[in-house]
């Protein structure tokens, strides 16, 4: 039976949501304050730690996925989703929470009066305090919650112990986190007491709980075996990895805080700790049986790249207000990933029934595949992903564009290159009402845009152009009787529109009221009208069963992805041997794509109506 939230289980800002350091913005600005008049220097150096926390965190975070993603050294094989990122929204609350208590304590406890920068006494009791009763207290407070999952009544703070545990994240509720601080400051309260306190003493406590939390939440083993070979006891002193991950799976082992020794003394070790531990170091890159290639679109793509923030990540992208405070950040880090990045790189992992898919990004924006300068530096990413990908023995590697040259220049290619194409017009195609009799096409000529005109032609239903030289180009690839169905004309009264780069405001402007926008581009049109409906870019809604879906593919939403992405899986799936791409070289059979998707179990998207208005 599950039990209601008990007392103290949310965090006193759960209202505040993603606006949560509001909180701590009033000590900010009295941090500063005291510094800029020189008060008190002290406050300023509790907001930097605060901030080199959130820092320290965030790069485990980001390093762990991507050694997650490429599978070296991996301990847990377990996929994680949308629900379990949700519920890890509050890992850096705590940070909060101890800055608060760290704060406060100065300012009623400490006053104006100073801490010196280092005392070696000071650092010593703290070591030995940490290794003594911390770590026998942890134990004990860790060890005796989990039989009363067993009792008639438990209580609601355990079962949300027992969360973390499934979660194999470093979460916990409110109360839980009180009881943490009261053990982890035994050290700090003993020596402030004492008189030995000292600036060094708290920053490298703090940074050492930090950073062998992270270690231990890691889920890929990086201690090395000569690290325990030097000196053998310091298996008794220092966790791995793999140990600690074997209390999130058989949850009544390893109970230790970060030292090991008192699971020993207790006899609470698993017995498989030091074999998982070899096995892990053993683990090897995961070999991937298609490679999704992909690249950023606009600056704040770099936030759905799950390598970074997974609460940004996992929601579509949008204008968030907070994003525009972001954009000094997002500009630097823009920088550092198109100028220093020369290659490819590996940045999400995914499993579609027996098929594992790597994503790897290409290092540029959209607005770079505009600019001659950075063509060949572009090209020569791509070619080496494509070399990298042929070594590995991958089934196909999918582009988001056309690779026909790369085809060309190495005719004997055993992998398949897709730029998925075909299905994206096939999900467009299926995307318009089934009545409809005609369609305003309207937009940049594209290989896509191509195929929908002639698939539609053929099928007997009118497409009105406006120009006469999209008339005229659009006119050459139409054959046969089908040619009357695409019509020059200047009405813009047909209520559906198929829309691509180019669409400008002042034709959106002439739409009329209720008009559906369907994007043949892989870049939705800017919603101008709100009397109008704008469906989504060619995408489609995932599998049930597809593993380890945790991030959002840009503006789509959840567990959808874009056609280009689903054409290369589905290609890979049905093992077809043939490339698909080039802007000249006639697209793969569009139904015979769409049919398959459908068998492997992706849905098409519903269209947006007046209900959803």
């Amino acid at each position: 039976m599950a039990s209601r939230p008990g007392l103290l289980t949310d965090w006193p800002w759960t209202p505040l949501g993603s606006f949560k350091y509001l909180v701590v913005v009033p000590l900010v600005i009295d941090s500063i304050y005291s510094y800029a008049t020189m008060r008190d220097m002290d406050k300023l150096l509790i907001v930097a730690v605060m901030v080199g926390r959130i820092v320290h965190s965030q790069m485990w975070i980001s390093y762990a996925r991507y050694k997650t993603a490429k599978g070296t050294k991996r301990i847990v094989n377990k996929s994680i989703e949308f629900d379990q990122v949700d519920r890890e929204r509050t890992w850096d609350d705590q940070v909060i929470f101890n800055t608060l208590i760290v704060y406060l304590t100065k300012v009623y406890v400490l006053g104006t009066n100073t801490v010196p920068f280092w005392r070696v006494d000071g650092v010593v009791q703290v070591a030995l305090l940490h290794a003594g009763p911390v770590e026998f207290i942890y134990y004990w407070f860790h060890r005796v919650p989990l039989p009363l999952l067993s009792l008639p009544f438990t209580p609601p703070l355990i079962h949300r112990h027992r969360a973390h545990h499934f979660l194999n994240a470093v979460v916990h509720p409110f109360a839980e986190h009180i009881g943490y601080t009261l053990i982890l400051g035994i050290p700090l309260v003993t020596t402030l007491l004492c008189g030995t306190v000292s600036a060094a003493s708290i920053a490298l406590y703090i940074t050492y709980i930090d950073f062998m939390n992270n270690l231990g939440h890691c889920n890929f083993e990086l201690i090395p075996r000569s690290f325990f070979s030097l000196f053998p006891p310091l298996k008794y002193l220092c966790y791995t990895p793999s140990f600690h991950s074997l209390h999130h799976t058989q949850f009544r082992t390893n109970y230790s805080l970060f030292m090991p020794m008192y699971d020993y003394v207790y006899g609470t070790n698993d017995k498989c700790s030091d074999s998982l531990y070899e096995s892990s170091l053993e683990e090897e890159e995961e070999k991937p049986d298609a490679i999704h290639l992909t690249h950023l679109t606009s600056l704040d793509s770099i936030y759905h790249l799950r390598l970074g923030f997974a609460s940004l990540s996992s929601h579509p992208l949008s204008s968030r207000c907070y994003l525009v405070l972001m954009r000094p950040f997002t500009l630097i880090i823009s920088l550092m990933l198109t100028s220093f990045s020369s290659r490819t790189f590996v940045f999400e992992r995914n499993r579609i029934g027996d098929l594992t898919l790597h994503s790897h990004l290409l290092p540029k924006f959209s607005s770079h595949y505009k600019s001659r300068q950075q063509k060949e530096s572009i090209n020569k990413m791509i070619e080496a992903a494509i070399l990298e990908a042929e070594k590995k023995d991958v089934r196909g590697e999918e582009l988001n564009g056309y690779g026909e040259m790369y085809v060309r220049k190495y005719p004997k290619l055993k992998i398949r290159i897709v730029d998925g194409s075909s299905l994206a017009a096939a999900v467009v195609v299926h995307s318009i009402p089934v009545d409809t009799r005609e369609v305003l096409f309207r937009g940049r000529i594209t290989k896509i845009g191509r195929a929908i005109v002639i698939s539609l032609c053929q099928n007997g239903i009118k497409v009105m152009v406006l120009r006469e030289e999209e008339h005229s180009m659009l006119n050459g690839f139409i054959g046969g009787h089908c040619k009357e169905n695409l019509v020059l004309t200047t009405n813009y009264s047909p209520m559906i529109w198929l829309v691509g780069d180019g669409l400008s405001k002042e034709d959106q402007k002439k739409a009329r009221k209720g008009t559906l926008f369907i994007p043949f581009s892989q870049f939705p049109p800017s919603k101008l009208r709100k009397d109008c409906f704008y469906h989504t870019t060619p995408a489609m809604i995932i599998p049930d069963a597809a593993q380890n879906i945790d991030s959002c593919e840009n503006w789509l939403g959840r567990r959808v992805m874009s056609a280009w992405r689903v054409g290369g899986i589905v290609h890979a799936l049905e093992g077809w041997e043939e490339h698909e791409c080039g802007l000249e070289v006639p697209m793969a059979n569009p139904p015979r794509v769409w049919e398959a998707a459908l068998r492997h179990g992706f849905k098409p998207l519903v269209l947006p109506s007046l209900e959803t208005k």
